[in-house]
């Protein structure tokens, strides 16, 4: 596998679940950040900047968002397998999903550190957008 470049996003993240019937939170859209719904026969499901996120029973606060230096091409293989087999040998749980461009997983803050010196340790790149930009 060749090695990726992972970029650290600024600020924390929420995943959120709201009923199969709500209605998508259209005004998300306008935040700074990665912002995904997706909706299934059971659920909707919201990845969204924590400070724009709707109100919601089952929310989970604090992830932090990395994301593959992108575009990456439909026909490359094991993107996600690296990244989540260096973070389980690290036992970081991970949220992940995908983009049109790129590959991108979320890891709690309290798993920070250990998240990006397993991926250091397996070759990988972790560039911090917020120290950077």
């Amino acid at each position: 596998m060749k090695k990726l470049t992972v970029h650290l996003r600024p600020g924390a993240y929420s995943v959120l679940r709201l009923p199969a019937d709500a209605h998508p939170p259209v005004d998300l859209f306008s935040a700074d950040g990665l912002v995904c719904v997706t909706r299934t026969g059971d659920e909707l499901s919201v990845v969204c900047p924590s400070g724009h996120a709707p109100p919601s029973l089952r929310r989970d606060n604090d992830w932090r968002l990395l994301s593959v230096a992108g575009p990456l091409e439909f026909s490359l293989t094991g993107i996600i397998a690296a990244l989540s087999g260096a973070l389980a040998a690290a036992g970081v749980p991970l949220f992940s999903l995908s983009t049109y461009d790129t590959d991108h997983l979320l890891v709690k803050n309290t798993d920070l550190q250990r998240a990006t010196a397993a991926l250091h340790e397996a070759g990988h790149a972790v560039v911090d957008d917020q120290a950077t930009g």
